[in-house]
């Protein structure tokens, strides 16, 4: 998939530690990093919401280190950074509905995890550590597009917590000499993402409606618009905080989109295209926490990381519409 560099820099000699390397994000990020030569690619992952499937295909590279173990657990933490030069820390309890329904389940993971995974980096001598924010650090903000200076309270337990983790990160960055980069991540979707479970994002459980052949669901009456960013473009923005030398870069917090404004409608229709299908969709009641509009200004992660999102929505859509019906037929296959 990742054929190309996102940098030219060489990375064979570094050591990478990707926690929840088995999700979405953290098994694309794990794939480019193998594709392109890592030296060492470290997985951290308990495997609670990824999947050892996810890594499968990667099994026999001998650069890939699996590790089971849980970021809540700081020794666990501590073995993990040993002898790693920069740390991508996508291990989270991902979903705002997830948060609202155990706000302590979502702090002790995504906050106290967190702090142990700084913790840990800052006591092993990691050299850098990328992590993953969220658009939802925004909250009540109105102002549009979003800007990172502009943050506005958070609506949800979810919020709070990435909110706290860019609060952390910024005092570790100060008050210990290390290098942190936050990436605020504006609704990633695309190949891995689970369509499955109560917590599932849209574009999947769109994907999945129509591989099925039935209406999708939609909260509220879809008009609400996202900044849906294809998860090819997160990868590139990982790797360039990753591996950036510009010092201006350094300890700072980005948003990752495309910052193209696009509605809930827009996106089911053009995936109804791709699938052939004419289904109306089902509007349900909007759910708590959910914001009305979202889109981001990404001029600061051009200007000083190299961003480019190479990847647009409709691409995006279409590679990840193939790939979920490809699965669908390996698992009928299979059956």
């Amino acid at each position: 998939m990742y054929s190309t560099p996102f940098y030219t820099k060489p990375i064979n000699h570094l050591t990478f530690l990707v926690t929840g390397g088995g999700g979405f994000i953290g098994s694309n990020l794990v794939e480019y990093l193998l594709q392109h030569g890592a030296g060492t690619v470290r997985v951290l992952d308990n495997f609670s919401t990824g999947f050892r499937q996810n890594l499968a295909p990667f099994a026999a590279n001998p650069a890939l280190e699996m590790m089971e173990g849980d970021i809540c657990d700081l020794a666990t933490c501590l073995a993990a950074c040993e002898g790693v030069d920069i740390v991508l820390h996508q291990a989270a309890l991902g979903s705002v509905p997830r948060s609202i329904h155990n706000p302590a389940l979502s702090n002790e993971v995504n906050v106290n995890g967190f702090v142990n995974m700084l913790t840990a980096a800052k006591e092993q001598n990691v050299k850098r550590v990328v992590y993953a924010s969220s658009s939802s650090v925004y909250g009540d903000s109105l102002v549009l597009p979003k800007v990172e200076d502009q943050v506005g309270n958070p609506l949800t337990p979810y919020a709070v917590a990435k909110r706290a983790n860019e609060m952390y990160a910024d005092v570790f960055a100060k008050t210990y000499g290390m290098e942190i980069i936050g990436l605020r991540y504006f609704n990633i979707f695309g190949t891995r993402q689970n369509p499955e479970g109560a917590y599932a994002g849209v574009i999947p459980l769109f994907m999945e409606a129509l591989l099925c052949g039935r209406s999708p669901r939609i909260n509220g009456n879809g008009l609400q618009t996202r900044d849906f960013t294809y998860v090819e473009n997160c990868v590139q923005a990982n790797i360039r905080a990753a591996i950036i030398e510009n010092p201006a870069a350094l300890n700072q917090v980005y948003n990752i989109a495309t910052g193209v404004q696009t509605t809930l409608l827009e996106v089911y229709h053009t995936l109804a295209k791709v699938a052939g299908l004419e289904l109306e969709p089902q509007f349900k009641a909007v759910r708590i926490g959910d914001i009305k509009d979202s889109l981001a200004d990404i001029s600061k992660a051009r200007r000083l990381l190299g961003y480019q999102p190479q990847v647009s929505l409709q691409e995006g859509l279409r590679r990840t519409f193939e790939w979920f019906k490809k699965q669908r037929q390996i698992v009928e296959q299979a059956h």
